[in-house]
């Protein structure tokens, strides 16, 4: 049954006057009754009795009622989920995130959409590291991630979510663990323990760039798969870390003591990422409830729509 079938029948079911049922509907009454007339040729059923003075409901008529009303107000709601989609109201969206190092940043972000945007659905998926988040950025299974980058492709639009320090964590009984701050010449010869990382990712091109002005290759001896695993791993006394301050203030650390670099760092930044070009309305909502809440946790303005950080070249 037609949508358009299926009002007017109301409109006469409640009526039961065929010329008050089209003033009502705002067309001639010869029209509607054509209407009905193939409605009940449709149905293979009588829907109205009707004489020249009375219009009554059959018992198939009465039956039709509820389906009839069911398939109005469904057709009402699609076009009001078409119409909230158009506006970024309703949606969904896919955040990716490495873990307990952005939980709050999550956190954050998904109570805003829900206070701003209810309709929209917020899609979670954590363990995504960096390289793999803007691997699946790059290939749209993913809509945005938030993490850590020293280079993004040209293809990727950002948005900073906050500046971390970077920290070398060692065992409570390391040597070094009494020192203020950690000199990179006095790692040399340590064994390290990191996590799993692409060419773009920011700890293993820091540590590797560390390295290389200290005058060493780092020997990796195990690499976790998680920063949780990796804390314990340095506190059992397995190796030392280059890590990042989010990791020290959101995960518990039994026997592991964080000490700052004695050489000068540059903050490493949190991004926000997604695809440059053809956004949503839905996903252009939420990046710009992001650029709301991640602005005051970066504690710098940066700009809507923020470009992407420069390549390796300096571009």
């Amino acid at each position: 049954m037609e949508v358009n079938k299926a009002s007017a029948f109301l409109t006469v079911a409640e009526e039961l006057h065929f010329g008050r049922a089209a003033k009502r509907l705002h067309m001639a009454q010869p029209p509607l009754s054509r209407l009905i007339r193939q409605l009940e040729a449709e149905l293979g059923a009588t829907l109205f009795e009707r004489n020249t003075r009375h219009v009554a409901l059959t018992p198939s008529g009465e039956a039709l009622l509820e389906p009839a009303r069911e398939l109005v107000m469904l057709s009402r709601r699609m076009k009001d989920v078409v119409r909230g989609a158009q506006e970024g109201e309703v949606g969904r969206v896919r955040l990716g995130f490495a873990g307990a190092s952005v939980n709050q940043a999550v956190g954050e972000l998904a109570r805003q959409i829900r206070q701003q945007r209810p309709g929209i659905s917020l899609e979670l998926y954590s363990s995504q590291f960096s390289h793999v988040g803007l691997e699946r950025i790059l290939d749209g299974s993913l809509d945005l991630v938030i993490g850590r980058w020293d280079f993004l492709p040209a293809e990727i639009d950002s948005h900073l979510v906050a500046h971390e320090e970077l920290l070398i964590a060692l065992p409570e009984n390391h040597r070094l663990a009494d020192r203020e701050a950690v000199s990179a010449e006095d790692l040399a010869g340590e064994a390290w323990i990191v996590l799993p990382g692409g060419a773009s990712a920011t700890l293993p091109n820091r540590l590797n760039m560390l390295a290389m002005w200290a005058g060493f290759v780092p020997r990796i001896v195990q690499v976790a798969p998680d920063s949780w695993t990796l804390v314990v791993l340095v506190g059992a006394g397995m190796g030392v870390s280059l890590i990042l301050s989010s990791v020290r203030d959101n995960i518990p650390s039994r026997g592991v003591v964080y000490k700052p670099l004695a050489q000068e760092q540059k903050p490493v930044e949190v991004r926000l990422i997604w695809r440059r070009g053809n956004l949503s309305p839905t996903l252009r909502a939420v990046i710009e409830i992001s650029e709301t809440v991640f602005t005051a946790r970066a504690g710098t303005t940066a700009p809507s729509g923020c470009p992407p950080l420069p390549d390796a070249a300096g571009r």
